[in-house]
């Protein structure tokens, strides 16, 4: 979605400079579809008032044990705080908790120096740069703090493991006269006739509201399936439901 030292993406920019999410949308479905990345998309409520703490949950797979995240600074000309593939798996075991101390980032795409800076477009476009307490180097920067050998952090993310997803297939086996385990074919035999049910993950959080400012919008929330019906199981339900909303962030 984004990397430090690389250029910001349309959708970066859009997202950094305006909180406008409809492009980088796209582009992480867009890259899902082409390479097969991309497992889900999550989003998250703002922290309202500068200050305080908000709360998400997403669900991950082990084929897709990376997340990556971007939240923007509001107001400001296009910077943001965020996490580039961080792996929330330790070996073959999902980490319990991972903590992400963050630091404030430049998209390149404006050259304000300040908060509340008007829109002064970078031609040509910058990489994106951390920002620190001598970078940019320009006393007007509201960072430049020179005297500083290193900014505190932003904000601080907590990742923590609350739930454990083991399926556990119980197999409704009448006891045998012997009163004995199944053995062998016997086994076999029942599993092949066992009917198995469609089994289905929980729902994702919604997601953003796509729509235009002033208008009623749409938002979808996914899930996918964990087990396919067998020997004429239950079928699946719906993978996605969509629901009416207002666009916020509108400017």
């Amino acid at each position: 979605m984004w990397q430090s030292n690389e250029f910001a993406s349309n959708g970066v920019r859009e997202f950094a400079e305006k909180g406008e999410a409809w492009t980088i949308m796209e582009e992480v479905e867009t890259a899902g579809e082409r390479i097969q990345s991309v497992y889900g998309i999550l989003s998250a409520p703002a922290v309202v008032g500068g200050t305080g703490q908000m709360n998400t949950e997403f669900e991950v797979f082990a084929r897709h044990s990376y997340l990556s995240f971007i939240v923007r600074i509001v107001p400001s000309p296009d910077w943001f705080v965020g996490a580039d593939s961080v792996d929330l798996c330790d070996g073959d075991h999902w980490k319990e908790k991972v903590t992400l101390e963050l630091f404030p980032y430049d998209a390149g795409t404006d050259s304000g120096f300040t908060f509340s800076s008007p829109n002064f477009e970078t031609i040509p476009q910058d990489r994106i740069m951390q920002i620190t307490s001598s970078f940019p180097s320009h006393p007007a920067n509201s960072f430049f703090y020179p005297r500083l050998k290193h900014l505190p952090p932003i904000a601080k993310v907590t990742l923590t493991k609350i739930k454990k997803m083991n399926q556990i297939i119980s197999l409704p086996l009448e006891p045998t006269q012997s009163n004995l385990l199944l053995m062998g074919n016997e086994i076999e035999d029942q599993l092949i006739n066992t009917p198995l049910d469609c089994e289905v993950s929980a729902w994702s959080p919604w997601g953003l509201c796509k729509g235009k400012c002033g208008d009623s919008g749409v938002q979808h929330r996914t899930r996918y399936i964990i087990m396919h019906p067998a020997n004429n199981g239950a079928a699946c339900p719906l993978l996605e439901e969509e629901r009416k909303c207002f666009p916020d962030n509108c400017l």
